[in-house]
């Protein structure tokens, strides 16, 4: 995670607040399910949302989630799994949903293996979202230009293509954020190379559902 900084800068930048309802897509280690949780109290609604083409990971992200959602003061913390696509069906309408570090895969193998891609999802969250709620994504920058070819080999997805899938999905873009920006990061490199490791140039957009 990051520190108190910025994660109070991306906070305010979702705009999560007491009492809205969170979609927190692929939680990994569920730390922004837990903060989520604590933001919306009980009023609120966390949906930890950890899709079928990832559930069968050894770390088991499903069974995590479960046993986070069994801690004290988690109520509102519901766990669903299924296809990235049934998102919509499983899932009450939401203020806020978010996407940490998660956009750039929906253009890998593994999570078009079962017909997700960029556009269909776009279009599943333009669904689910309230008018004027708020759909977040930050992720790894890749080189300009770049497009979306690394988002298989490096993890990276350039933000003006990120940009161009989500407005045709409908969005409006409402805000950017550089809090995490890493200007000397060469873009070049795998997003796991130890070298870059949890300090990646990641940029952060906010579009909203008209």
């Amino acid at each position: 995670m990051y520190d108190q900084s910025k994660l109070s800068e991306l906070i305010r930048f979702a705009r999560v607040g007491a009492g809205a309802t969170v979609i927190d897509i692929y939680p990994g280690d569920g730390d922004w399910t837990r903060l989520f949780s604590y933001i919306v109290g009980p009023e609120g609604r966390v949906y930890s949302f950890v899709p079928a083409e990832v559930a069968h990971f050894k770390n088991d992200p499903v069974g995590r989630m479960r046993t986070l959602a069994k801690e004290p003061g988690r109520e509102n913390v519901e766990v669903v799994s299924a296809d990235l696509l049934a998102m919509p069906g499983l899932t009450q309408p939401a203020d806020v949903l978010w996407l940490h570090l998660f956009y750039h895969d929906l253009h890998t193998a593994l999570i078009q293996a079962k017909g997700a891609t960029a556009a269909h999802f776009n279009r599943a969250v333009y669904e689910r979202l309230k008018p004027g709620g708020s759909y977040v994504i930050v992720d790894h920058a890749a080189a300009v230009g770049a497009g979306t070819s690394d988002a298989q080999s490096l993890h990276r997805i350039e933000p003006a293509s990120v940009r161009e899938e989500v407005e045709a999905a409908g969005f409006v873009l409402d805000a950017e954020s550089t809090v995490l920006a890493n200007k000397d990061d060469p873009h070049s490199i795998k997003v796991f190379d130890p070298s870059i490791k949890g300090e990646t140039d990641r940029f952060a957009y906010r579009f909203v559902k008209p």
